[in-house]
């Protein structure tokens, strides 16, 4: 460094006031804020996504969204169209990319599994063309649906919860489900 550059130094630092000696610094561990079950739920919900996103057959805007799964009632489906059970969670896939959607659908499947819940609405949007994002989302989604081997059945809202922009799904018994009507439905027979 040569003399300027020293002299230039001195004057940039003329108002800093050295640290004190002999103090230290010490290095706290930081305190965990998430407790270990919501941790252990979160490392479960990053499993794989194993929803596709290859081919789509388009399906057209006049066509309604409907699956059964193999060994249900005709009845489960009909019951579900004419909306006799009263969705208990909902998703919001509207203006969401392809991508997005994709996620948040796999998550919110895992999520519901997961609290039990049997009943879901997902609202996907419709749009007027064949060929439009809101319809190719729409498509994407009953494809989708059908590779959870949680859901039984999904078909059009009834309008009052979104008409041809959403669909009602249900879903599988969960194991847990399985054994708590079994203990009560025991306890009746005795």
């Amino acid at each position: 460094m040569n003399n300027q550059e020293k002299d230039f130094f001195e004057r940039a630092m003329a108002d800093v006031t050295p640290l004190a000696s002999g103090r230290q610094t010490l290095y706290l561990k930081p305190q965990e804020s998430v407790d270990k079950s919501a941790r252990r739920e979160a490392q479960r919900l990053r499993q794989e996504n194993f929803l596709s996103t290859g081919f789509l057959e388009v399906i057209p805007c006049e066509q309604p969204l409907e699956f059964k799964g193999e060994g249900i009632q005709q009845g489960v489906l009909d019951k579900l169209r004419h909306g006799r059970y009263p969705p208990q969670a909902s998703l919001n896939l509207l203006k969401q990319s392809v991508e997005a959607s994709r996620q948040a659908l796999f998550r919110f499947i895992l999520q519901a599994e997961a609290q039990n819940l049997r009943s879901l609405l997902i609202v996907h949007g419709r749009g007027r063309g064949n060929e439009s994002h809101p319809n190719i989302v729409r498509s994407y989604v009953a494809k989708w649906l059908v590779q959870f081997e949680q859901v039984q059945a999904f078909c059009r809202a009834l309008p009052r919860d979104g008409g041809e922009g959403a669909c009602y799904v249900t879903l599988r018994k969960s194991a847990q489900a399985k054994a708590d009507n079994f203990e009560r439905h025991a306890k009746r027979s005795r």
